[in-house]
């Protein structure tokens, strides 16, 4: 044995960081505790969690973060809060974790807030949004379970409107009637980058969408 093979591994920062059990399908059900449930895909640095946990205190929530640091800092902070029972953070890639998660049609509302601060077409492939993304959200969403998306930048506003309609699994539910663009935010919590924003007088581009029940994908 050389000197390098009988050095103990030094341990990956944070690498005790939450993740999903191992298997191919995984029960939302059994990690969060709730009367309904709620995902939110980049919860960053929780403050959203923490503020949805308090405005639905019968919501189980469940994020979905891929950095392992903020994953495992959050949800140690909501275990201390007493939330961990219904507010749990997994250090995953949602790409990846999103077609493991069941019950399909088991959730009420999916949050993405502030996503793609990606500008470079070599970042393309970093992306949250895109079809993989809409298909497996439309599928875990129940008839008319909601899509919410916030960004501060008007041209990506407009870009998620027109992929998010163009692939025909989600109707708009915005203020006006034909629309998915919202004034205000109907959650009662924000996001850290939506209080910046809010603070510096920046506006918020809000979109609501509902799944369609005909037309979402059939899954177990």
């Amino acid at each position: 044995m050389t000197e390098a093979e009988a050095k103990p591994r030094r341990p990956r920062p944070y690498e005790d960081a939450p993740r999903l059990p191992e298997g191919d399908l995984v029960d939302a059900r059994t990690l969060v505790r709730g009367e309904w449930l709620e995902i939110e895909v980049g919860p960053g640095r929780g403050g959203f969690m923490f503020e949805r946990a308090v405005a639905a205190p019968h919501a189980g929530l469940i994020g979905l973060e891929v950095r392992r640091k903020w994953a495992a800092i959050v949800d140690a902070r909501l275990a201390k809060h007493g939330l961990a029972p219904r507010a749990r953070v997994f250090a995953e890639d949602a790409k990846s974790a999103l077609g493991r998660l069941r019950p399909s049609g088991g959730f009420r509302v999916a949050y993405l807030h502030f996503p793609d601060p990606w500008w470079k077409k070599r970042h393309t492939k970093r992306l949250v949004m895109g079809d993989v993304f809409l298909e497996q959200i439309a599928r875990l969403l129940e008839p008319g379970g909601e899509l919410y998306v916030q960004t501060d930048v008007e041209e990506r506003a407009a870009e998620y409107e027109d992929q998010i309609l163009a692939c025909g699994l989600y109707d708009p539910a915005g203020d006006a009637p034909g629309s998915p663009r919202m004034a205000e935010n109907p959650y009662g919590a924000r996001s850290p980058r939506e209080h910046r924003a809010i603070k510096d007088g920046l506006p918020v581009n809000r979109l609501r969408f509902v799944r369609r029940a005909a037309a979402a994908p059939t899954g177990p």
